[in-house]
């Protein structure tokens, strides 16, 4: 027993990743398989995909891996992913500046623009309230869109949360926060099934949700 122990404390780690126990196949199953949506079995064909194409792809995807984080920023507008700031749906003059779109997450963002339905602007809340996980409305970037409403000629504010526990909570927070603004305030229409994500929702769905969002 003692000397598992030892070996144990002995054994190198990248994250909680053992080095000396696992090959480098082995390593990179479990760093894919950390990724949303991807199980071991997924992670497992992924990097036997990469071993059976040619190395010019693992050296692609190190070199984009790599470079990620210098090469994407957030946009200081709206809060999205972006190369260029402000990004390029804040800074197209063709965009509606008089509505706003508030989303969870750049990935969202994504989503909705894929649709091709709505043409305004958005901003990123970056998460939802959950006070059981310690997210509080201090940690979304409510004081900026606050700020937005005070500079920009805003007259709709649309809330595409989730409609889930947390989602709900935060737009009611949302609801009361920015009562006392010249803006009127919809959600997406309930096309989106109660506990869905935008994330799993069909492209006509969506686009129906956006026309037919309601006042709150």
């Amino acid at each position: 027993m003692h000397s598992v122990t030892c070996k144990r404390r002995n054994r190198k780690f990248v994250g909680d990743i053992p080095l000396m126990s696992h090959t480098a196949i082995d390593r990179l199953v479990t760093l894919f398989s950390k990724l949303p949506g991807i199980g071991k079995k997924s992670a497992g064909r992924i990097t036997y995909h990469i071993l059976d194409t040619s190395p010019a792809l693992a050296q692609t995807l190190a070199k984009e891996l790599m470079g990620l984080h210098q090469a994407i920023k957030k946009c200081g507008t709206c809060g999205g992913f972006t190369e260029t700031d402000p990004c390029y749906i804040c800074s197209d003059p063709q965009r509606d500046k008089s509505v706003i779109c508030i989303i969870e997450s750049a990935q969202d963002l994504r989503i909705i623009e894929e649709g091709r339905e709505f043409k305004g602007l958005y901003h990123v809340l970056g998460g939802l309230i959950a006070p059981l996980e310690g997210i509080s409305p201090a940690n979304l970037s409510i004081d900026k869109l606050i700020g937005r409403l005070q500079s920009d000629e805003v007259k709709e504010l649309i809330l595409a949360l989730n409609p889930t526990v947390e989602g709900d909570t935060t737009a009611l927070y949302l609801q009361k926060t920015l009562k006392d603004y010249p803006v009127e305030i919809t959600r997406l229409a309930s096309g989106m099934p109660v506990g869905g994500n935008i994330e799993y929702i069909d492209k006509l769905t969506l686009s129906r949700s956006f026309r037919g969002r309601v006042k709150v």
